[in-house]
């Protein structure tokens, strides 16, 4: 697997197959993540249900939350028999639940066990083991201990790793808040690709802009989006062009309104609610005319009784119609 310059953040229900779907018509390169997925989840839980997607959703990474290197090794190579390109390591995440289990940001203090964590993996899965962390956590908050942090995952032979350029706070401010209130240090992240050429280096945190991308990419070897591609879908293809010099063509509301009503027409057909669908599509229209239009059509009717597809294209309609 190649480096992939653009891709689009595991984000906590938000990325679910539905969603990596929806996404997925927006650009046949980027990469997309799974939600995080803790480990002992995987060993114990609904797998089909944790882990299932579909062929379209590929490139896809799986998002692994774990402290226990046998435990994220089993998990990985569950993951991969599922099918996914890569398994990435939380050590990211800031919130209470995920600290109480030691994994997550607060990881990021024990570079030798993320280290052992890495090893067994890798062990256990040919595809890319990477690791996505922030730039420190709470008052490690100096380059000395991120440097000191990579070097310990580059041994353990992590090729690429994903950085959050703000840093955790575990104590005091909410996952929300730990999105915001930090302060942005994109040059730490830079200084990273500088004193490790060899490693891959995607950036990630507060990229809204084709120029904001644009400079990122003159720093390291890609970017990381969050919410705003789930907001601003389009802003992937824009993307897609400033990256990629192919013939992939911007997909209109209408054709991409088309391929979600027969992805609907056949997951529901399986059991699942149409709203589980439509609830990440409220962004086709953002920034164009008939948004409005488009969202209360679609909200509002996935709700009603007996709603089907067909109401994508009466959506479709009301925001033609109506802007």
């Amino acid at each position: 697997m190649g480096i992939y310059p653009l891709s689009v953040a595991p984000m906590m229900d938000w990325t679910d197959r539905h969603c990596r779907y929806f996404l997925r018509q927006f650009s046949p390169r980027v990469l997309l993540y799974t939600e995080m997925i803790v480990a002992n989840a995987v060993l114990r839980g609904d797998r089909e249900r944790l882990l299932a997607c579909d062929p379209a959703e590929h490139p896809v990474a799986l998002q692994l939350g774990g402290c226990d290197p046998g435990q994220l090794a089993h998990a990985a190579a569950i993951g991969v028999s599922f099918g996914y390109d890569e398994i990435n390591l939380n050590v990211g995440c800031p919130s209470d639940r995920v600290q109480s289990a030691t994994f997550g940001a607060c990881l990021m203090a024990q570079p030798r066990l993320v280290g052992d964590c890495i090893r067994a993996m890798r062990n256990a899965v040919e595809v890319p083991v990477t690791v996505k962390c922030r730039i420190g956590i709470d008052d490690h908050d100096d380059y000395a201990f991120l440097h000191a942090f990579v070097s310990e995952v580059a041994a353990a032979g992590c090729a690429t790793l994903i950085v959050h350029a703000r840093k955790a706070v575990l104590k005091g401010l909410s996952p929300k808040e730990n999105r915001e209130v930090p302060p942005l240090n994109y040059e730490r992240a830079w200084w990273v690709k500088r004193d490790f050429p060899s490693l891959t280096v995607i950036i990630n945190g507060g990229l809204r802009t084709v120029p904001q991308v644009t400079e990122q990419l003159l720093h390291v070897d890609g970017v990381m989006l969050g919410r705003e591609a789930y907001h601003n879908p389009y802003l992937l293809p824009a993307l897609h062009r400033v990256v990629h010099a192919d013939d992939f063509e911007t997909p209109d509301p209408a054709s991409i309104t088309q391929c979600m009503r027969i992805y609907a027409e056949r997951e529901m057909k399986a059991g699942t609610p149409l709203r589980a669908i439509t609830r990440h599509m409220m962004g086709l229209f953002a920034g164009r005319a008939g948004a409005r239009a488009w969202r209360r059509a679609l909200g509002e009717g996935a709700s009603h009784p007996g709603a089907g597809p067909a109401l994508m294209e009466a959506a479709l309609s009301a925001a033609i119609r109506f802007p």
